[in-house]
């Protein structure tokens, strides 16, 4: 071989070594958060909802707000926006995908705190293996609020629209469907789509460990919230299992908290079960597993 040929060689493969490594894979994660339930919420089932987080001081530019405001959606699905008074905010459903949520939002954090005060973010560059996770960059000791909002007036606070812009926030407003957060359990929320009626609850257990006590549930016919309700299944998000119940639609969500509290206690039991599973609940839990969808 040449020595042309060894320098070409020895050049690709540096060059290869330099590059940047992806992201890798973070089945949940959101997990090691404050609120790591409500982080899933934000990003996969409310429509329009935001909280506050605080920023550590190391990840901060000169002179910039430690609190920024985590939305579910921006306008045009914008990652980021730094407003003219300073007010940062950053959408979790932006769709930048790395395989790692909490790398890509503090991305789209530290971008927005890093853009030209009155400027959207539009993009943001793919992060790497050595880019921060919010993990990193947010403050462990902050807690993590969710605001349930009817529309998307959040986008716009204090501004008077023209008209365009008006007739614009009200096609998006009309895009919201009916949500409101229960009280009975952590990251549960009710919601209205069309005639029926669902609740959501983000369980913030490991995901088999929560399957089986659905399954527990199941066989002995505990799973349902009263009357006419019914589990309809759950879905898994960001490592985390969601269970789906169908409604009485006439009734509203103040109505489900008593029971919703008293599923919690059984599912409690049933979670701290280490028994093994029997024939029915084993067949339950099979159930469960084929009418899984997993977003994302």
């Amino acid at each position: 071989m040449g020595k042309a040929s060894r320098r070409q060689r020895g050049t690709d493969t540096a060059s290869r070594q330099s590059r940047p490594r992806p992201a890798p894979f973070e089945r949940r994660p959101f997990e090691g958060l404050v609120g790591e339930t409500d982080w899933v919420a934000l990003r996969e089932i409310l429509p329009a909802a935001t909280a506050v987080v605080t920023v550590r001081p190391e990840h901060l530019p000169a002179g910039a707000s430690s609190e920024v405001t985590v939305a579910t959606v921006l306008p045009l699905a914008w990652p980021g926006l730094h407003r003219a008074d300073g007010t940062v905010l950053i959408g979790t459903q932006s769709g930048n995908a790395s395989g790692d949520a909490s790398r890509d939002l503090a991305g789209q954090l530290l971008a927005a705190l890093a853009a030209e005060p009155g400027h959207p973010v539009p993009t943001t560059p793919q992060v790497t293996a050595d880019s921060p996770r919010l993990q990193d960059v947010l403050d462990d000791g902050s807690a993590f609020e969710v605001t349930v909002h009817e529309g998307f007036g959040f986008w716009v606070e204090g501004q008077d629209l023209e008209d365009d812009a008006a007739e614009s926030l009200e096609r998006a407003n009309a895009t919201v469907v009916p949500t409101s957060r229960m009280a009975a359990l952590p990251s549960a929320y009710w919601v209205r789509i069309g005639e029926r009626a669902h609740i959501r609850l983000v369980l913030p257990d490991d995901e088999d460990s929560a399957t089986d006590a659905l399954a527990r549930l199941h066989a002995a016919g505990d799973d349902g919230l009263g009357g006419e309700t019914r589990l309809l299944g759950a879905f898994r998000a960001c490592g985390l299992l969601v269970p789906v119940w169908d409604l009485d639609p006439v009734l509203s969500a103040a109505d489900y908290e008593h029971e919703l509290a008293a599923w919690g206690e059984r599912y409690a039991t049933a979670l701290a079960s280490d028994a093994p599973l029997t024939v029915d609940e084993r067949r339950a839990r099979s159930g469960l597993l084929s009418r899984q969808v997993t977003l994302r």
